[in-house]
């Protein structure tokens, strides 16, 4: 049986993760891999539940604690009930945002510290982690541009505060250079197609890696 793995995608709001998500995965199921995409938070019929709260801009004035704590409760969840079992079947699993999320959103944006976060993390996901996390790579403002651009309706994460959004990114920059091996940045200025191809160009050098 082919050897599952695991891909997610990371960036700030805005960041064009969605249709690259939709490109690799119809790349993969054209050479016969069975995918399967989720997101966080969320992905399971819990963890939409945690979503909802988390999202909901009536709760504005949830603690940084408490929304680590529910994002870590949601990610749980989706490993334990999806990830793990997808990826021993061996299926290719792509998540829209993991734990490296909570690394740049909580442990940056919100100041908790990355060693709080890897601590509350480390229960949820144990040794869990994905095979390579493209980041996709455009500063704070142009994403918040072109997320505005959209016309959807912000949720509470969204609807933050400029400086909230550009420690993200500063936070997602940090974690590069933390895990060069693992996590690869993207030029996301280019057009789609040009994004594509440097994103299935590491694709087929991991599933050369796991088919050698």
């Amino acid at each position: 049986m082919r050897k599952g793995f695991f891909i997610t995608f990371e960036g700030n709001d805005g960041s064009g993760k969605t249709t690259q998500i939709r490109l690799l995965s119809e790349y993969l199921k054209e050479k016969g891999i069975e995918v399967v995409l989720t997101r966080e938070p969320g992905g399971t019929p819990i963890g939409e539940q945690i979503r909802s709260i988390l999202l909901d801009k009536a709760n504005k004035d949830m603690h940084p604690v408490t929304e680590m704590i529910l994002y870590a409760a949601s990610r749980a969840q989706l490993v334990n009930t999806l990830i793990r079992p997808a990826i021993e079947e061996g299926k290719a699993v792509i998540c829209d945002r993991f734990v490296d999320s909570s690394y740049a959103y909580q442990a940056m944006g919100r100041g908790l510290g990355l060693k709080a976060v890897r601590t509350v993390n480390s229960y949820a996901i144990g040794d869990c982690m994905p095979d390579i996390t493209f980041f996709m790579d455009i500063d704070a403002d142009t994403a918040m541009q072109r997320r505005n651009a959209s016309g959807e309706e912000a949720d509470r994460m969204e609807s933050e505060k400029m400086e909230f959004h550009r420690s993200v990114y500063e936070g997602y920059k940090n974690l590069i250079s933390l895990y060069p091996e693992r996590i690869k940045p993207i030029d996301v200025q280019k057009s789609p197609e040009q994004v594509f191809e440097s994103i299935k160009a590491y694709v087929d050098q991991l599933l050369n890696k796991l088919e050698g």
